[in-house]
């Protein structure tokens, strides 16, 4: 039964989520339908990476607030979580890395997964373990099987596939490992031509096949540049970010204008580093 096995996915958003918003989360539940629809694919796990520091963004807040809230946004779900990897590193941390990193995790798990199951020749054993590994094991048995190790893919913007074409913002073969090794689900907003971008691009044409464009028809304008505007100006961003988090803003009156001013005139991270490799 080839054609019933269904690939598990973890999806992996990377970004500033400065702060985290309604939006960020919507993409998760957008990029689940879409992919579990195909039938080909089951997402089994959501993952928000927040960059560290050193990338160096203009209003960038510390890390540990950025985790913080991104924590307290998804305390109630049941399949997304944060993951510190990525802003606790010293340097910057190429996107492309990030994903190789959680993939090789995932990879490891398995492995220590096999060599740690019990035998499987006794039948009582093996139901046992069965159960114990798949948590609803009542409606896992009716599923159709799925196929190995879990693939880690890049959940994303419409902007962060257009940023691609950004000079020295991204290395070629850091786009090429990504769409090739991992695949992006691309969550598009009204106004951004994906499509024509990726048709333009012969790289993320090539690996078109490995690029899924998600359609969101409920259209959602909630970004953190305009949450942070709003709350310098002191106008209200409650229901544009969950409820936690609007109360940690405002114990620790994180967004101000001089948190926006924060690494003014220094250049991001990326654009310094591509850009001296690009000059050796």
């Amino acid at each position: 039964m080839e054609n019933s096995e269904k690939t598990e996915v973890v999806l992996l958003a990377c970004g500033s989520f400065n702060p985290i918003t309604n939006m960020h989360l919507r993409l998760f539940e957008l990029a689940k339908d879409y992919m579990n629809g195909t039938g080909k694919y089951r997402v089994i796990k959501g993952i928000i990476s927040p960059v560290g520091d050193a990338y160096k963004k203009k209003g960038l807040i510390p890390a540990h607030h950025r985790i913080i809230m991104a924590e307290l946004a998804t305390k109630n779900s049941k399949w997304v979580e944060v993951d510190t990897w990525e802003s606790l590193q010293k340097e910057w941390t190429e996107t492309a890395k990030v994903l190789r990193h959680h993939q090789e995790k995932l990879e490891a798990s398995n492995c220590d997964h096999l060599q740690n199951s019990p035998v499987l020749e006794r039948p009582v054993r093996k139901r046992k373990w069965t159960e114990q590994r798949q948590d609803s094991s009542k409606k896992k048995s009716t599923e159709p099987k799925t196929k190995g190790v879990p693939k880690v893919k890049l959940l994303c913007g419409s902007d962060l596939l257009e940023s691609f074409g950004v000079p020295n913002l991204w290395k070629s073969e850091d786009i090429n490992q990504i769409v090739a090794d991992h695949g992006i689900i691309c969550i598009t907003r009204a106004g951004n031509d994906a499509q024509k971008f990726i048709y333009e691009s012969d790289v993320l044409w090539k690996h078109r096949s490995n690029i899924h464009l998600v359609d969101e028809w409920i259209t959602n304008d909630i970004s953190s540049t305009k949450i942070r505007r709003a709350l310098q100006r002191g106008q209200s961003i409650r229901y544009l970010v969950p409820d936690l988090v609007q109360e940690y803003i405002e114990t620790h009156n994180l967004y101000s204008s001089e948190s926006e001013n924060r690494n003014v005139g220094v250049i991001l991270a990326p654009l310094q580093r591509n850009t001296a490799a690009a000059k050796s």
